[in-house]
Order: C-alpha cells, then structure tokens, then sequence
C-alpha cells in the first residue's frame, strides 16, 4: 500500500491474554487535497459499476467460515477439495489484495467517481455506502464466474445466494462506479495493470440501495433470484 510504519506500543494488561496470546491492531490516516476527495457525489444514474477480482475471503466472513471448519469437520491440513494444488488453510488465509497501487493513478485522472470497498456485509451493504440519495445500484451476478472458493463455501454451509450477497465478497473485493464515457479507457488501463475486472451492473434512480440479482445459473440457485438492501 505504499505506507510506512513510524510508530507503536505495546499494552501490558495482566489477565487479558493467556500465555502465548497476542493482540494485532492497527490503523491509517489518509490526507487529500480539499476538493478532490471521492464523496460519490458525482455518482448518477447511467454510471457503470465495474468490479475488481478478491484474492479469497478478505478478513470478513471468518466467523461463518469458522462455524463451517468445526460443523463440517474440515481437515485444514489438507488439500482443498476445489484445488488440489494448494492445503485448505492456506487458501482460507490468502492475504486480502491491496488495490492502492493499481486504483490511485485511476483515480488522480479522474476515471472514477465512487469505490467501494467490499467488506463486512458484502456487496449489498458496502456498494450504497458510497453512493448519494436518488441512486440505486443493480448488480447483476451472471457477469463474473463465481469462484471454487466461493462455491465451496456455500455447497458447504447451504447458504442461499442472497445470503452470500450479503456475507462475503463474493469474488469482487473493490466496486467502482464510472461514466459510461470513461468506461473503455478505465478498463483499458486496468488490463494493463494486470488486474482482473468485470463489468457488474449499473446505476439507476431510485431509493438509495443495492440490489443483486442472477439466474438460476448464477451462485448455485435453484431459480431466478435477486436481493436488496437499502441504506
């Protein structure tokens, strides 16, 4: 992410960590010029919303995944059933992508107008975030292929689509809203960079919210589907 650590300490609180235990926080403070912070101000229906590929789960949705392990008796150690090339664990924790490096240049020239980043509450909860009043995102989940992951994890917990909407990231860790104008140059770009992108949905007016629709081809359903969260 292009940071620096310049400092730290260390808490002594007797009686809260066992032997062998420790705590791991942290924290950033970005600055900006006034006036060119992304507020999704600019943001309007006919706005496209492209979204960049995750590396895995992306620190949220650990407690189900951890429910899962135990109910399901999974052997971590393990090669992965959906990829026998790497041990289960190790697919479970691969680091959350950093997308700084890839997203600021984008950003300083202007192609894109909102991101969201997609964390705790997934993709319904995080896209409205940056949106303002009068926009509505539409998502539509037939656009990318889910991932061995992702389908694992819900064979595993039968979790309905809508469910997994909410939950994980579903295979798409950043979502940027873009004018349709910009759109082909944003994607050239990120092609060049190396990063894998899809076009996911679109803005239109109404309630400020999300809504995440698919086929019954899309995320395992048993028939057409879709799901919203306002906010």
């Amino acid at each position: 992410a292009g940071c620096a650590l310049i400092g730290g300490e260390t808490a002594e609180m007797p009686g809260m960590y066992a032997p062998g235990d420790y705590d791991l926080a942290g924290f950033c403070v970005g600055a900006v010029e006034r006036g060119e912070q992304l507020t999704g101000a600019r943001v309007a229906p006919g706005h496209i919303l492209v979204g960049l590929a995750s590396s895995g789960v992306h620190s949220n949705g650990y407690s189900l995944v951890r429910r899962l392990a135990a109910d399901k008796g999974w052997k971590l150690d393990r090669p992965a059933l959906f990829d026998q090339e790497r041990l289960l664990i190790d697919v479970l924790i691969e680091p959350t992508r950093i997308y700084v490096k890839t997203l600021l240049p984008l950003v300083r020239a202007g192609l894109i107008d909102a991101m969201a980043h997609i964390t705790g509450g997934g993709l319904l909860e995080n896209i409205p975030r940056v949106l303002p009043q009068g926009c509505h995102a539409v998502v539509n989940a037939d656009s990318w292929d889910q991932s061995r992951l992702m389908a694992f994890l819900q064979a595993q917990g039968n979790i309905e689509p809508a469910e997994m909407a909410r939950t994980f990231n579903c295979g798409v860790g950043m979502v940027l809203a873009v004018a349709p104008d910009r759109l082909t140059t944003l994607l050239s770009d990120l092609e060049k960079t190396g990063e894998v992108a899809y076009q996911i949905g679109e803005i239109i007016a109404g309630n400020k919210g999300c809504t995440v629709r698919g086929s019954a081809r899309a995320w395992s359903a048993r028939d057409d589907w879709n799901a919203t969260h306002h906010g």
